[in-house]
């Protein structure tokens, strides 16, 4: 009888998307870190207070963290 050489078929690494990877970390606990929106140009008219906040870090919504999360797999 005559032996069969059998594949091992290897599963598919998934791309990270490049611009995800850079908008968005994660947390220890698996929540999406995302950066505030409103802080590129035009900060002469905002005040020194909406700048401030607009610095921090904030966690995204759930709606938005599974699409984020299947973007960057191995983050």
């Amino acid at each position: 009888m005559s032996r069969m050489k059998v594949k091992k078929v290897k599963a598919y690494k998934i791309k990270t998307h490049t611009g995800t990877k850079k908008r968005f970390h994660l947390t220890g606990t698996g929540k999406v870190i995302r950066s505030h929106a409103y802080m590129n140009h035009i900060l002469t008219k905002k005040a020194q207070g909406k700048k401030r906040h607009l610095r921090k870090s904030a966690v995204a919504d759930i709606t938005n963290a599974k699409r984020i999360i299947k973007l960057i797999p191995y983050k």
